[in-house]
């Protein structure tokens, strides 16, 4: 009993952490906009540090006498944990409050990559590179979430469209600027540019992002939930999604053996599926299954995976085909440049021309789809604990299945 007891303890401290914006920005008819901006910073500063890492791997494997296969690591670390922490820190954000998450990831963004610009050798680096995809995961799980809430519905389109081009900008700067970076001062530099901006984001977050719960404490129809935290489907997603990725990098140059990678494809098809069956069981899933089944949301998924596909596969192969081809960084920069600036354009247009359309964007379609039918309180689900609120069932035919919590997002 001690042990929940100071978890809810705690909770309550964190959520309490969270400071209101100052009264002259809250009443601001505008403020909403002011909120738009931090969240495009942190969209900005991830996708800045994806593309200037790419240019910067010659200059590593020369610094530190490395192979590309093991420079390359400095890009799998992060990816491998920002996969695996996706999930749970959007869980962890319903708990504490998403301003205090994001804000906290701004701050361990930049420290990480402080310390990777100060690293001495490749296995420092990559250590750096594993703690700056924390903060890159507490960024990206809540940016696409505070713009949701926070912007009336009104403004829902072109929000997340400049959300979308913030994003895009830092892809089209990253090339340039790493390609310049590399011929006329250090590869430590492509590190230490995030610093000045992970520090202004955390200052704009803090007075320009609203409250989490606006009343500083989350309201008792999403309260938290009873159960332990999903620590089985934790492990099965980092798992299943470590091994698709080094088995995806090993069709890219890793050198791995045969085997090796039909077991790692065998491990994330087994990981995967359990992963499945943990959720539709688990008392608390990472991701609740009644939420992935949401038609919008659905779409919204699918939408955005085709279009990363089509946006980052040209901007990992081209560095590579231009050095190979003996172009200078800056210029192999600036070629780069051209697909995320065209991208960065169509999103702040396509925002615009998507109401006369009469089309709504995936995104926001997601953000706003209705609750499951049925979702009532039901004597099959488990009783709440003493002071907590009933828990709901989204469907009586399978409540077993389906008992939802009370933090699921609808």
């Amino acid at each position: 009993m001690a042990e929940p007891v100071a978890a809810s303890r705690l909770l309550d401290t964190l959520q309490l952490a969270e400071r209101p914006r100052p009264r002259a920005v809250a009443r601001w008819p505008h403020a909403h906009w002011l909120a738009v901006g931090t969240v495009c910073l942190g969209a900005f500063l991830g996708q800045l540090t994806a593309s200037v890492t790419a240019l910067v791997f010659p200059a590593l494997e020369a610094r530190f006498g490395a192979s590309f296969a093991a420079v390359e690591w400095v890009s799998l670390a992060y990816l491998l944990v920002l996969v695996a922490l996706l999930a749970p820190v959007g869980r962890l954000s319903d708990l504490v409050g998403r301003k205090t998450v994001y804000l906290g990831g701004f701050a361990v963004f930049a420290a990480a990559s402080l310390g990777a610009g100060l690293a001495g050798n490749l296995g420092v680096l990559v250590a750096c590179r594993a703690v700056q995809a924390v903060g890159g995961a507490m960024m990206q799980a809540n940016s696409v979430a505070l713009v949701a809430r926070g912007v009336p519905g009104r403004a829902m389109r072109p929000a997340l469209g400049v959300q979308a081009a913030a994003q895009a900008l830092g892809l089209a700067l990253g090339p340039t600027l790493g390609g310049l970076l590399v011929a006329h001062a250090s590869w430590r530099w492509a590190f230490w540019v995030n610093v000045p901006i992970g520090v202004l984001g955390m200052l704009a977050g803090w007075f320009l992002l609203p409250r989490t719960f606006p009343d500083g404490r989350r309201p008792a129809r999403t309260a938290r939930p009873e159960g332990r935290f999903d620590l089985a489907g934790l492990l099965l997603l980092a798992v299943s999604s470590t091994a698709l990725l080094l088995a995806l990098s090993a069709a890219s140059g890793l050198p791995l053996p045969g085997r090796a990678v039909v077991a790692l494809l065998a491990a994330a098809a087994a990981g995967t599926l359990a992963l499945v069956r943990q959720e539709r069981r688990a008392d608390r899933p990472l991701v609740p299954p009644g939420l992935v089944n949401t038609p919008g949301i659905r779409a919204g998924l699918l939408v955005a995976l085709i279009g990363y596909l089509l946006l980052f596969c040209p901007l990992v192969l081209e560095p590579a085909v231009l050095a190979g081809r003996g172009t200078a960084a800056t210029a192999a920069g600036a070629a780069i440049t051209a697909l995320p600036a065209a991208f960065a354009l169509a999103a702040t247009v396509g925002g615009a021309l998507l109401p006369a359309a009469g089309a709504t964007p995936p995104a926001a379609a997601a953000a706003r789809s209705p609750p499951p039918p049925d979702c009532s309180p039901s004597p099959r689900c488990p009783p709440p604990a003493p002071g907590r609120p009933p828990r709901r069932c989204c469907s009586p035919a399978t409540a077993s299945d389906c008992c939802c919590p009370p933090t699921t997002p609808w």
